[in-house]
């Protein structure tokens, strides 16, 4: 088979090993999914549309190899759980009536037995059917969080899986399917922390500028809020990068740092272009659209000024990679209302990132963000780039970035802060030379996190709003 634009990756092996699972991803709208045949070395596609894009998720084998269970969105805007059988080609839909992604696929050794999850609002569901009845099984009510790593024991009884939630950074608990215990395996390291007290979010959604149906379209978002707070609390927006990523509730100790030690509230959006609420939400933002995802955190700081708890005055934003461009473009765009921002590793300039970022990636990037080739998408490009609006970024900037990351190359950086400081606005500029897309080393992190919190104490809490 010849290899087509994209990334390839293998997904799963039959139960004989003499088939393999292959996907090839173009875009978050659009994937292929193949089975390889390693006796004669054939390549074939599974569930073929070529009039239509589909994107596909999880893929697991039927474990007499007969057929394959995967998930798409060829059928709507979500992410469905189908089963395809190999010599008919025919396709079952066995979750047409869940309006959200299916996401994490697992069979049991003797497959009887599929479990899988649901992304309900960025929490998920459980679910797990008796293949022989068609029938759900009856699951007790499990801790809201992030439920993956879904293993099977040898005998189908248990179902082992990783959670991952506010108070929880990580850990294996196992499911008896019969009794319907839950039992907690390990309890992962948080420095003697009572994650106890830890705060749990509060899922919210507010109104953005534009409509849906006559009625203003509603964004998602966590809201981390300080427990006994008195007074008005100030915020700190945290914008996930992606742009295809999405907020989750997942363990964060910086967030709770910050609600739990400093006071601060942290507000965690999904704004247009993230995943988990539809393909055509996740495209709202491409090419000619990108400046539609900034409008929604002006709504988001309306919605912050409508709130009696909290400080309208004392509003800062951070984010990382794609966040991080959307961190400055919320700087620059709603500098009167942005007290302070901390970008890590984020984008300044979408022409000099899609030329200079790594070649592997840079049609997939064109995707999602436009061809800088193209001259009107150039000029389009350059236009809402936060090196050409730096002059409009007044209020204090903290950038972050590790000096070999392959994805944002540091030249990002480096022009937006010397593009800001020729403006003569305040930047704190961080470099880890051994460092990549985001730091990963404890003692950088800690560096890191301390810097942080010694910008946001300063610029955010205290008194001082920076100079021009």
């Amino acid at each position: 088979a010849t290899a087509a634009a994209g990334a390839w990756g293998a997904v799963d092996w039959a139960a004989d090993n003499s088939k393999l699972l292959v996907q090839n991803y173009v875009s978050a709208n659009e994937s292929y999914l193949y089975w390889y045949d390693l006796s004669i070395k054939k390549l074939t596609a599974i569930n073929p549309q070529p009039k239509k894009k589909i994107a596909y998720g999880a893929a697991r084998w039927r474990k007499d190899g007969s057929g394959v269970y995967y998930t798409s969105d060829e059928a709507g805007e979500f992410q469905q759980l189908y089963f395809y059988e190999l010599a008919t080609g025919k396709k079952t839909v066995i979750t047409d009536k869940i309006s959200w992604d299916v996401e994490e696929v697992e069979l049991s050794h003797d497959g009887a037995k599929l479990a899988y999850t649901v992304n309900a609002d960025g929490i998920s569901q459980l679910r797990v059917i008796d293949l022989k009845t068609n029938q759900e099984l009856k699951l007790p009510e499990l801790p809201l969080g992030l439920i993956f790593g879904l293993k099977f024991s040898p005998d189908g009884g248990t179902l082992g899986m990783t959670l991952n939630n506010a108070q929880t950074s990580g850990d294996a608990f196992a499911l008896n399917l019969s009794t319907q215990e839950l039992v907690r395996w390990t309890f992962s390291e948080v420095g003697g922390l009572q994650t106890e007290n830890f705060v749990a979010p509060q899922l919210i959604r507010y109104p953005t500028f534009d409509k849906v149906n006559n009625a203003p379209r509603m964004i998602p978002a966590f809201y981390y809020k300080p427990k006994n707070a008195g007074g008005k609390l100030p915020v700190i927006i945290n914008i996930h990068g992606g742009p295809e990523g999405q907020a989750v509730p997942s363990f964060s100790s910086i967030t709770q740092y910050y609600v739990n030690e400093l006071g601060i509230a942290v507000l965690v959006p999904n704004v247009r272009g993230s995943s988990g609420y539809g393909k055509s939400y996740l495209a709202m933002d491409n090419g000619y659209k990108r400046e539609e995802s900034v409008k929604d955190i002006g709504a988001l700081l309306d919605w912050i000024a409508q709130q009696p708890e909290l400080d309208a005055s004392r509003v800062g934003v951070t984010g990382g990679s794609y966040g991080g461009y959307m961190t400055l473009a919320a700087m620059f765009m709603y500098n009167d209302r942005i007290r302070a921002g901390v970008d890590v590793v984020g984008i300044s300039n979408f022409v000099t990132f899609l030329e200079s970022t790594q070649e592997y990636r840079r049609d997939l990037r064109r995707v999602e963000y436009g061809d800088e080739r193209d001259p009107k998408m150039r000029e389009f490009l350059n236009r809402i780039s936060p090196t050409t609006n730096a002059h409009r970024i007044t209020k204090p900037l903290f950038v972050i970035q590790g000096l070999n990351d392959p994805r944002v190359p540091a030249s990002e950086s480096q022009q937006i802060v010397e593009t800001v400081r020729r403006n003569r606005g305040q930047v704190w500029y961080l470099v880890a030379k051994d460092e990549g897309h985001g730091f990963q080393k404890k003692g950088n992190r800690d560096y890191q996190s301390n810097a942080t919190t010694l910008f946001w104490e300063e610029f955010l809490l205290g008194k001082k709003e920076g100079t021009n």
